[in-house]
């Protein structure tokens, strides 16, 4: 058997056996490196190994929760590595409360674990990095496309560059009866060959691991016994909706149907157990941000007043109304950042270099402390911290008769940050918000705390680094 078709469970088997290993020896390396340092005495044989176990299988654990051994992860490295910070930072809090709160009598050094997670992801990094440059343990998948016509070429348009096409090895798209030629694929390799005659040779001879069925016309068109066939010898036959949710984290809107949604995976609706706990981890969440933030409220508040507030009497805070969960309105709370008759002609779509934005408020937007006061409208509920952003009445009555789908992002509750804003972080005119909706429904279908931690966590970098609107 060759490598491109190696087991994709033994490939996750042999990268879950490989990185336990360099978890343990690390773990276990950083307690000798204390001790060589005389930083610490080293603890007895049986501290020792306990916590490096501990490490051990909750970095395993934690990486297996948040993806890291799925057989067809699509993540750029920069995605790798994120999820590898998670994964080692919960990790450390799961030693401090085995060894801290559980079995105080295995509790190390209080500078082993602090030592242990840098190292094990440092190590973890390099190991991922030598498996992304050289395929030692995922060889890419080789697929063909079926179908060369307007749903096709959704794949030529929005995965045009080589980083888009990382994850996979396209082979070409073969033409099917009834595609829209004229509209259709343009640059790419076309397979001409008799989908009910050659495709099964063709799938053995290149050894194709995925097919992805985007044809203009299926009835009566599609190989059903070959694809059959396919799929019964391990062969992947994946819709294209599903393939460019897979590889793009988006949901193409325009391409969606009624039958695609009622028999997908996700949309799971959220249970009475589950809300509560959404609820209570938000709230929880708000009060400690309030208790560490509210300084910079003060400063940003009183600057805003020195800067116009004084001078025009407006207020320091804005109000706004927004639709919020099943198409309930609630006023959310912003600071200021636009001069006070941004709006004397009526509603209109901010602009990336608007002119309405104040000196003060062009600062606070770039670095998100304009949105602070929405830490109210979480504490009373209105609000989440991840979820779909909240828009104005007016443009959601437009949007709803415009955008196909727009009224399905209020089934969850808005947020200070979202998937969308990560992946399409501006959006001004109703091209923009079909855009940020694709990320937005992909966010409803998938919805998860491990999702929303990993958008919390990349939010976070992009506000450091002031990489926001």
């Amino acid at each position: 058997m060759t490598k491109s078709k190696q087991s994709p469970s033994r490939r996750s088997y042999k990268l879950v056996a490989s990185e336990a290993a360099i978890i343990g020896y690390v773990a276990y390396f950083a307690a000798l490196s204390l001790k060589w340092l005389d930083i610490i005495e080293l603890a007895n044989t049986s501290v020792t190994f306990a916590n490096v176990m501990v490490f051990t299988i909750s970095v395993v654990i934690i990486n297996l929760s948040v993806g890291l051994y799925e057989a067809k992860l699509r993540e750029p490295f920069r995605g790798i590595i994120r999820r590898i910070f998670v994964s080692a930072i919960l990790s450390f809090f799961v030693v401090a409360m085995f060894s801290g709160v559980l079995f105080t009598e295995f509790s190390p050094h209080p500078l082993y674990a602090p030592t242990a997670v840098p190292l094990i992801i440092l190590s973890l990094v390099i190991f991922r990095y030598h498996i992304h440059t050289t395929d030692t343990f995922y060889s890419k998948p080789r697929i063909i496309v079926l179908g060369v016509g307007v749903r096709a070429s959704v794949i030529e348009k929005r995965m045009r560059r080589d980083v888009d096409r990382a994850n996979f090895d396209l082979i070409g798209f073969v033409p099917m009866p009834g595609d829209d030629n004229e509209n259709g694929i343009k640059n790419e390799t076309l397979l001409h060959i008799d989908v009910n005659e050659e495709l099964q040779r063709f799938l053995a001879d290149n050894e194709v691991a995925e097919i992805v069925i985007a044809s203009d016309q299926r009835r009566g068109t599609l190989p059903v016994s070959t694809l059959f066939d396919a799929r019964l010898k391990g062969i992947t036959v994946t819709d294209l909706l599903d393939f460019m949710e897979r590889e793009t984290g988006q949901i193409a809107v325009d391409l969606m149907y009624p039958s695609w949604v009622i028999y997908s995976n996700g949309f799971q609706s959220q249970n009475y157990f589950r809300q509560l706990a959404d609820f209570w981890i938000n709230i929880t969440l708000a009060l400690i941000i309030l208790s560490v933030t509210w300084p910079i409220m003060l400063i940003t508040a009183i600057c805003i007043y020195v800067d116009d507030g004084y001078r025009t009497k407006t207020s320091v805070l804005y109000k706004q109304e927004r639709i919020g969960k099943d198409g309930k309105s609630f006023n959310i709370l912003k600071f200021r950042s636009m001069r006070p008759d941004a709006e004397k002609d009526g509603a209109k779509w901010a602009s990336k270099n608007d002119s309405r934005v104040t000196a003060i408020g062009g600062f606070i937007r770039k670095y998100r402390v304009d949105e602070l006061p929405q830490l109210f409208n979480v504490i009373r509920g209105e609000m989440s911290f991840i979820g779909p952003r909240p828009e104005r009445p007016q443009f959601v009555e437009q949007l709803i008769k415009e955008v196909p789908y727009y009224a399905q992002r209020h089934n969850v509750k808005p947020g200070l940050a979202g998937w969308a804003q990560l992946n399409y972080p501006y959006g001004a005119s109703v091209l923009d918000s079909l855009e940020k909706l694709k990320f937005d429904l992909y966010y409803v279908k998938h919805q998860s705390l491990l999702l929303d931690l990993l958008i919390l966590v990349r939010t976070v970098e992009i506000v450091l680094f002031g990489k926001g609107r």
